[in-house]
């Protein structure tokens, strides 16, 4: 099953769901983020509950996607409890793709990156119900740096960069016990500021601190173990990259469960109500290939496991002659 939301005329949000190709609203006048509190309060599934509430008529999405009223899979009514957060080098091959970032490390030291990435490799997926060793973790930001399908990925004025990162993102709300329950899976640009951080790899923190886009359709149920999308960049309506990107457990070096484990281990991310959307990662960057992407140029993100494709254009700012700096007044 997939689920989506969209902006009714009249400014509610509308749950749409689809089971094949054709798709359907669910008949409630609830939005997702208050169905899911109400599943994890009773402790019942999120496809029992939108099966026993039923559907109504059908739904023209690429309609509504060419309209703009297609919005992130989840959502929180107040946006500073919607959390975007991160895992690095938890694929097979982004250990290759961090390190052709970072080429001016000498090839006889193992660099940082590589390191990380052999340790999720030989502790990443415990057999047990132990832990297994941390990821590389980072904080993008709150549901204000969340876009919306279609819309623009903000480049802002100070930045070196804008490019996209095609992955897979986990969808979560916090019970009311502080129990993290798992809505589903959904594609995500986890847009960076690639530039930046290869400056030095230090600014990986502030090369995060960027917007990304989650949807438009969100998986209930299991993430398959082997997924295959595209990831490409059109610029004025010509394909100026094209790549695989592979993702699910057989193409990771980390287990899903030991990637949430690390992100929910810690008593912030528990708190009752809490949306938190969470990117597992890729090896899959136009960046690394080359590519400069430019004011306009649209990122498109598909994998058949998850429905539409999630397409976003770039919007770079102009930078200013001199960049002001930021004033902070005392109080």
């Amino acid at each position: 099953m997939l689920l989506s939301q969209y902006r009714r005329a009249d400014g509610r949000i509308q749950v749409v769901a689809r089971d094949g190709t054709e798709a359907f609203e669910v008949r409630t006048d609830r939005t997702l983020y208050d169905l899911a509190l109400e599943c994890a309060d009773r402790g019942q599934g999120l496809r029992d509950r939108v099966a026993r509430l039923g559907l109504n008529g059908a739904v023209d999405m690429d309609r509504l996607y060419a309209e703009g009223r297609l919005l992130p899979p989840v959502l929180h009514p107040d946006p500073a409890h919607l959390h975007l957060t991160g895992t690095g080098l938890t694929h097979l091959g982004s250990a290759s793709t961090r390190a052709s970032m970072h080429a001016k490390a000498k090839v006889q030291d193992e660099t940082d990156s590589m390191k990380m990435f052999r340790m999720g490799v030989e502790g990443g997926k415990p057999v047990n119900s132990a832990p297994g060793v941390q990821p590389e973790w980072f904080y993008k930001g709150n549901g204000l740096a969340l876009v919306a399908p279609g819309d623009a990925l903000d480049a802002p004025d100070f930045a070196d960069d804008g490019g996209e990162e095609p992955e897979i993102a986990g969808l979560y709300v916090i019970g009311p016990d502080g129990t993290p329950f798992r809505l589903g899976f959904a594609l995500a640009n986890e847009f960076s500021d690639h530039v930046m951080e290869k400056q030095n790899y230090l600014y990986l923190a502030h090369s995060k601190l960027r917007p990304a886009s989650v949807g438009p359709e969100m998986l209930v149920g299991d993430l398959p173990q082997d997924i295959r999308g595209t990831s490409r960049v059109r610029r004025g309506g010509e394909v100026i990259f094209e790549k695989p990107f592979l993702s699910g457990e057989a193409n990771m070096s980390h287990s899903i469960a030991n990637l949430e484990h690390h992100h929910f281990k810690y008593p912030i991310f528990r708190q009752p109500g809490d949306v938190h959307v969470h990117m597992f990662g890729t090896a899959t960057l136009s960046f690394a290939e080359g590519l400069s992407c430019a004011d306009g140029d649209v990122f498109e993100i598909e994998a058949p496991d998850f429905g539409l494709a999630l397409r976003n254009p770039l919007r770079r700012d102009t930078p200013p002659a001199t960049l002001a700096r930021t004033e902070v007044r005392a109080l």
